[in-house]
């Protein structure tokens, strides 16, 4: 763990950056990077409010760009988060618009496969270090074990992780701190609670915005995400409708191509709409669409991290947090799991999930060192 320094915005910016340029593997292996350079090596935010962070950024839109907001607004207010999402985004739409630009000028998608399936094994071993570490603050008590255990159950069976949440939510608020915790939470102060702020949808569309020009481009994507619920892949199959079936922006293999172009990248699936942005309006367009995309869940998890000072030291939301905490562990071990088949083939990529996992958890190795050589060992051709 590194000595405590003054944290500046834009220092914390910076981290935010090269975590966005990092993040290879999706969003519980990218919170795991947060987790482990934010709370166990730099000690940005305590352990249980990061926790909190990524549990209330699963309620809508992309939960590791949420995640960097609320870490952001909790050290330095409205525009810490602005910038931290920013900052975290930014690798991933620039990496996407120049892929868009050779995609679109050249018919074709670079190479990168070989290198991608040695990320795989490691991505697995980083999303278990992050269960791990988690999981030693979060789950101490049979209660919490348990509840980890539904989570965990749940995510096996691809239940939504928003339902999963909000029976966890339920389950804390039944329970209570002192069962899930081990300790006693205080009562609830007699001043009132705060009230919770609304989240305004736009009044109505108009007709002439269905022409693909930048407005009606902003619009079709802000309407998109008013329903980005359950994770980056909850939007390929309304992205499919929207924009290959109804609107014709796209034909079917082109969003197929912009797909895979969005895995390539190590933000969030969700950049899938930078891509078709720069189809329809080139680099405006990307930057439109992305925005409007992102813009319903950064508004309401800037409200969220407003409120989270005053609701965590109510008597029922230090309940209700406590009952989110192992539901969030059991969801990301319940990720990992169903990743395995997909990133794991064979003996030589268990042996690499292993190795990972040994440099994570014994030798505290940083993860992009780690990163690294598995990609390495994938580009000479030892993973398969």
């Amino acid at each position: 763990m590194e000595q405590d320094r003054p944290l500046s915005l834009l220092y914390l910016t910076a981290l935010f950056l090269r975590l966005g340029a990092l993040g290879f593997g999706g969003g519980m292996a990218v919170v795991a990077l947060m987790e482990h350079d934010l709370v166990r090596r730099r000690r940005v935010i305590p352990e249980d409010e990061f926790l909190h962070g990524v549990a209330l950024g699963q309620l809508l839109g992309p939960f590791a760009v949420n995640a960097a907001l609320f870490v952001g607004y909790r050290r330095f207010g409205f525009l810490g988060g602005l910038a931290c999402a920013a900052a975290f985004l930014a690798p991933s739409v620039v990496l996407v618009i120049l892929l868009s630009w050779l995609y679109f000028t050249f018919h074709a998608v670079p190479g990168l496969q070989p290198a991608l399936l040695g990320l795989g094994p490691v991505v697995i071993a980083l999303i278990l270090s992050a269960a791990w570490s988690m999981g030693r603050t979060a789950v101490r008590t049979p209660a919490a074990i348990l509840l980890l255990a539904l989570a965990l159950g749940l995510s096996l069976l691809k239940w939504n992780s928003l339902a999963v949440l909000v029976a966890g939510a339920i389950l804390g608020l039944w329970l209570g701190k002192g069962r899930l915790a081990g300790e006693p939470g205080p009562k609830p102060p007699p001043e009132r609670p705060p009230v919770a702020a609304a989240l305004a949808l736009p009044a109505a569309a108009p007709a002439a915005l269905a022409a693909p020009s930048l407005l009606g481009l902003g619009w079709t994507f802000l309407k998109v995400g008013f329903v980005f619920f359950g994770g980056g892949f909850v939007l390929v199959p309304i992205l499919h409708q929207t924009l290959v079936e109804r609107l014709h922006w796209l034909d079917a293999r082109q969003f197929l191509d912009g797909v895979a172009i969005s895995n390539l990248t190590p933000g969030p699936i969700a950049v899938l709409a930078t891509f078709a942005g720069y189809r329809l309006q080139g680099v405006p367009g990307a930057l439109v669409a992305t925005l409007a995309l992102f813009l319903p869940a950064l508004v309401l998890m800037s409200l969220l991290s407003h409120f989270y000072t005053r609701l965590k030291d109510l008597g029922r939301a230090q309940d209700l947090l406590a009952g989110l905490s192992p539901v969030v562990v059991g969801l990301i071990l319940g990720a990992a799991l169903l990743l395995v088949r997909g990133a794991i083939h064979g003996f030589p990529g268990i042996l690499v999930a292993l190795l990972a996992l040994l440099l994570l958890l014994r030798f505290r190795w940083h993860p992009a060192f780690v990163l690294v050589l598995g990609a390495a060992a994938g580009a000479l051709g030892w993973v398969r």
